[in-house]
C-alpha cells in the first residue's frame, strides 16, 4: 500500500467527510464534492456553525469557523464560489464599531465547545481573529475577485494595520502568527506591509517556535505554523535548513495509521477525531507544497 492509499484509508475511517473531500481535492480531485460538504455547516445568514471549528459545537455562526470556511475557498482556486463573497457579507455584519470582530459571538448551545469560545466579550474586537480572517480572506482573494474588492475586508486591514502597528513584543504566540501571516498575505498591496513585517519579524525567536501560552504541555508554533508556503515574504525570517528540519518532523509525525494530529488539547471525543482528520490534509498539503511526499520520512 502507498502512503496515499494509507493516508486515503485513515480519512475514510476516522476522518469527516468534508476533510475526505479536502484530501480528494488535494490530490485532483474537483472543487463541487468539496463545496458541497461545506455547505452542510452554513447557515441562512452566510455564517458557519455545527462544529465546522472542532471545538465549537454550537449551531450557532462565529467568527472562528470563518477560517476554516475561507480554507476551503482558498483551496479550490482557482475555483471561485458565491459563498465566499456571501461569508464577506455576514462578516461585515458581525463587525464592531472600531472596525475589529469579536472572538466570538454569544453561544446559547455551549455543548462541547471550549470554554474560550463561551466566555468571551463580544463586544471586543479581537486582532487575532481579525487578522487571523482578514490574512486568508486576502489568500483567497488572490483568485477571487468579489472577496478581494469587498467592503468588509478592506475594513478588516484596516483594523488590522492600526492594531499591528501597537504591537511591542508582548503578544500570545497565536496572534503573533496571524498578525505575520496578514502582513505576509497583504505584502503585494498594503505598501507598509514589508515594513512591518520586518519589524515584527525581528521578534522571531532563533529556534523559530513559541510556546503558546495557557495550551498543553509541548503546545506550540513551530516555523511551519507560521510559514507553511515557500516563496512567500514571510519564509525569510526562517532559515532553509530549520525550514528543513522542520519538513523532516512534521513527516515523522505521521502516525502507523496513516494521519497526523494536532498538539493541543481537544474539548470533545469528536473533535479529538476531527482534528485528526483536519490535521492529516494539512500535513499533506505542507508537504507537497515545500516538494516533500508524504511518507518520505520512513523511507
Amino acid at each position: 500500500m502507498d502512503d496515499i492509499d494509507l493516508i486515503s484509508r485513515f480519512l475514510a475511517t476516522h476522518a469527516r467527510l468534508l476533510d475526505r473531500r479536502r484530501f480528494e481535492l488535494c490530490t485532483g480531485g474537483g472543487s463541487a464534492p468539496v463545496l458541497a460538504a461545506l455547505a452542510a455547516y452554513r447557515n441562512a445568514g452566510g455564517g458557519y456553525g455545527s462544529g465546522l471549528e472542532p471545538d465549537l459545537r454550537s449551531a450557532s455562526s462565529q467568527p472562528v469557523t470563518a477560517l476554516h470556511a475561507f480554507e476551503v475557498f482558498e483551496e479550490i482556486g482557482p475555483d471561485t464560489a458565491p459563498e465566499a463573497a456571501l461569508l464577506c457579507d455576514w462578516l461585515g455584519s458581525i463587525t464592531l464599531p472600531d472596525g475589529g470582530l469579536p472572538f466570538g459571538l454569544p453561544i446559547a448551545d455551549p455543548a462541547g465547545c471550549a470554554p474560550f469560545f463561551v466566555h468571551t466579550d463580544p463586544n471586543a474586537s479581537s486582532l487575532h481573529m481579525t487578522s487571523m480572517l482578514a490574512g486568508i480572506a486576502h489568500r483567497v482573494g488572490r483568485h477571487d475577485q468579489a472577496v478581494r474588492e469587498h467592503e468588509w475586508l478592506a475594513t478588516a486591514t484596516g483594523y488590522s494595520l492600526r492594531r499591528i502597528r501597537e504591537l511591542d513584543g508582548r503578544w500570545h504566540a497565536l496572534e503573533f502568527r496571524f498578525a505575520l501571516q496578514f502582513l505576509d498575505a497583504v505584502h503585494e498591496v498594503v505598501p507598509e506591509a514589508d515594513g512591518e513585517l520586518c519589524r515584527l519579524g525581528g521578534f522571531i525567536p532563533v529556534s523559530g517556535s513559541m510556546a503558546v501560552e495557557g495550551g498543553v504541555e509541548n503546545e506550540a508554533m513551530h516555523p511551519l505554523d507560521f510559514t507553511p508556503e515557500p516563496g512567500r515574504p514571510l519564509r525569510r525570517f526562517f532559515p532553509d535548513d530549520l525550514v528543513e528540519a522542520e519538513l523532516d518532523r512534521l513527516a515523522a509525525e505521521q502516525h502507523g495509521d496513516g494521519g497526523w494530529d494536532v498538539d493541543w488539547g481537544a474539548f470533545s471525543a469528536a473533535s479529538a477525531l476531527e482534528w485528526r482528520g483536519w490535521a492529516t490534509v494539512r500535513a499533506v498539503r505542507i508537504l507537497r507544497a515545500n516538494g516533500r511526499e508524504p511518507g518520505s520520512a520512513r523511507r
